[in-house]
């Protein structure tokens, strides 16, 4: 167990080994509860997994000039993203 100061500003360092540990790193985010009249910190991902992947791809074509649109909606930008798989199952079937 590691004793961590805190500083001016509420600030507290995670021990880089606990840091290692958990696998963070800079921009992370920690969920911070109170349990048991314990600090817990808990990673947490703002963004789902597979809409980060979903995020990264987009962007990717978007740099490559490969664009569609304008939606009027965020769900039919969804669906259009989707469209591609439905056309491949439908081959498929």
């Amino acid at each position: 167990m590691a004793a961590v100061k805190i500083g001016v500003s509420r600030q507290v360092v995670i021990p880089k080994k606990i840091h290692d540990t958990l696998g963070l790193a800079p921009g992370d985010y920690l969920e911070v509860a109170v349990e048991r009249g314990k600090v817990v910190m808990t990673p947490k991902a703002l963004v789902d997994k597979r809409l980060e992947k979903r995020l990264a791809e987009s962007f990717q074509d978007f740099r490559k000039g490969r664009t569609s649109g304008p939606f009027s909606s965020a769900k039919e930008a969804i669906e259009a993203l989707d469209a591609p798989k439905r056309r491949k199952k439908a081959k498929a079937s």
